[in-house]
């Protein structure tokens, strides 16, 4: 049923033929961009959301038409948007005769949200989510990212999660604070390095951090929403783990040295890898290599908030704090806006691609294989120095002359 559906319907789109399924079936384990369930397959709106990458399509085929016009309505509620309405098409010996041929009906409803609209995760997240490009921006791309601040209620949810104690009324006082303070600023901040970025990095790495479209402000010149274009996610070829760990080191090097833009964010769910090769996303906790953060006193007290609770910060902290990170610059930076904390996590990470589930048709990783092996040696380096207090690595270029010599090593 799928094959029929593929052959008569989505063989000659040029989405499907370039972003075609990395996995048959709703049930499969990792990200697809085209996930398919026929008749009485699991196709729960909120399971299938876990499968299909953002922007990514849910097809569902049945004889019974009732079935299928069920399905955008139920999915709707889950961040999905119908793909039109439900289509037939016919199969069999007898489908080429009038009317004869048995009939399969389906429908396909696209990804929206990046987020289920019902989770409460464990971090603060804005509203993320696609949306239809405006006639006004005058671009091709059929699809936009927009990011706006979450709702007073969405930020009330995930504070009375997270602070089961805490009486309502300072959760209702936090909530206010978040939503028309703490979101806004960050948001406008993020909009702000977005334009630095477009304007400093060289022209062959700008289409590697997303592009700011549009900026929506209140009336006191802070963003609610911004538009950006949508970065999907996708490869024609997957990267060996060598290309992921050369490019990362590439892109941070010119983030670093050229735009002297700091991420201080650089989680793996914050990196993409398309067409283009490995992206940086997220720029809403960067900061400006030299900004006067203390300038501003509600800066000021968020960065050190930021600084002390933070993933990357508490990771340093502990592993500098068994030995595992002895390098003088690094330990130095810890709780600290630094270069650094982007280079430490860098190298981390270049161990661990497939922590991001999108990566996993996306990046050869074999944690046994020579090149494996050879870049955990490099992260070794870096981390924990033969002389702490003079690291041969101490920014993303050297990083990127050591990835080089390895990959040189390894081509021999």
């Amino acid at each position: 049923m799928i094959d029929v559906v593929i052959r008569a319907v989505l063989r000659k789109d040029p989405e499907y033929r370039r972003y075609r399924p990395t996995a048959p079936a709703a049930h499969s384990w990792h990200m697809a961009d085209y996930v398919f369930a026929v008749e009485d397959e699991p196709h729960k709106p909120d399971e299938v959301f876990g499968h299909i990458r953002w922007g990514g399509q849910f097809i569902y085929i049945s004889h019974d038409r009732a079935k299928v016009e069920r399905v955008p309505e139920q999915f709707a509620e889950f961040g999905f948007e119908a793909q039109g309405t439900a289509g037939s098409t016919r199969y069999g010996w007898l489908r080429f005769v009038p009317f004869m041929g048995k009939k399969l009906w389906y429908v396909a409803s696209r990804k929206m949200q990046l987020i289920r609209p019902r989770d409460i995760t464990e971090r603060f997240t804005y509203a993320v989510q696609l949306g239809r490009t405006p006639p006004a921006f005058h671009r091709p791309d059929p699809y936009v990212v927009v990011k706006e601040v979450p709702t007073f209620d969405r930020v009330m949810d995930r504070l009375r999660v997270k602070f089961t104690d805490v009486p309502y009324s300072v959760i209702e006082k936090r909530a206010l604070k978040f939503t028309t303070k703490v979101f806004p600023l960050f948001l406008t901040r993020e909009a702000a390095m977005l334009k630095i970025l477009h304007r400093d990095l060289p022209e062959e790495y700008r289409h590697r951090v997303p592009t700011l479209l549009d900026i929506e402000q209140d009336d006191r010149g802070y963003a609610r929403r911004i538009w950006m274009n949508w970065m999907r996610i996708g490869s024609p070829a997957p990267l060996t783990q060598i290309q992921f760990a050369r490019q990362s080191a590439d892109l941070l090097r010119v983030v670093h040295d050229y735009a002297r833009i700091i991420h201080l964010d650089l989680r793996l769910d914050n990196f993409l890898i398309t067409d283009s090769g490995v992206c940086f996303v997220d720029f809403g906790s960067a900061v400006r290599d030299g900004e006067n953060i203390g300038g501003n006193p509600l800066l000021s007290t968020l960065f050190e908030e930021l600084m002390r609770t933070s993933q990357i910060q508490r990771m340093l902290y502990k592993m500098s704090n068994d030995g595992t990170v002895t390098s003088r610059l690094m330990s130095e930076a810890a709780g600290k806006v630094d270069k650094q904390i982007d280079l430490f996590y860098l190298a981390v990470q270049i161990n661990q691609p497939l922590h991001n589930p999108d990566f996993a048709s996306l990046v050869r990783y074999d944690p046994n294989s020579p090149e494996a092996l050879a870049l955990a040696d490099l992260t070794r380096d870096i981390l924990k120095p033969i002389d702490p207090t003079h690291p041969k690595y101490r920014s993303a270029g050297e990083m990127l002359e050591g990835i080089l010599r390895v990959e040189e090593k390894l081509e021999k």
